[in-house]
């Protein structure tokens, strides 16, 4: 049995965000302080990725453990229990969908759990800013003749 009633638990529902989030906004005001320029909920790409950086076939993905499905932190509500199941089945699927697509274009794409952000920020951030090196110390590789 929910605490909450129908109403409220719709009104806490709708508060949640899908963008600018607390842990989105503390990955982008890091790698901005490392001097990564980047775009937020980029609309004109696939599944609309938290952060794009185009120039470099980059994409970012900062996912909630509940939204997504964590396989350590996800716990579905008792209550309505099916249409959470289906809710969280499609966002994996669609997860998947759209890391499929990147890969098959050429893109590079980071996924990033919650609890990954919680546990230790400044390590996924040095982890965005190596891949960002590696992906230029490759552009420059195959640019010289």
């Amino acid at each position: 049995m929910d605490k909450f009633s129908k109403e409220q638990r719709s009104k806490m529902m709708s508060a949640v965000r899908g963008k600018n989030t607390l842990l989105e906004s503390k990955v982008t005001r890091d790698l901005w302080h490392k001097g990564i320029s980047f775009r937020k909920n980029v609309k004109s790409l696939f599944g609309k990725p938290d952060i794009a950086i185009k120039k470099y076939k980059l994409v970012i993905f900062i996912d909630s453990c509940f939204w997504h499905g964590c396989p350590i932190h996800c716990k579905l509500p008792q209550t309505n229990k099916e249409f959470w199941e289906l809710k969280i089945h499609k966002n994996i699927q669609r997860d998947s969908v759209v890391t499929r697509h990147y890969k098959e274009i050429g893109w590079h794409i980071i996924r990033i759990w919650e609890h990954e952000l919680k546990e230790d920020l400044a390590q996924i951030i040095e982890m965005i800013d190596c891949k960002l090196k590696e992906i230029k110390n490759s552009i420059k590789k195959n640019n010289t003749p």
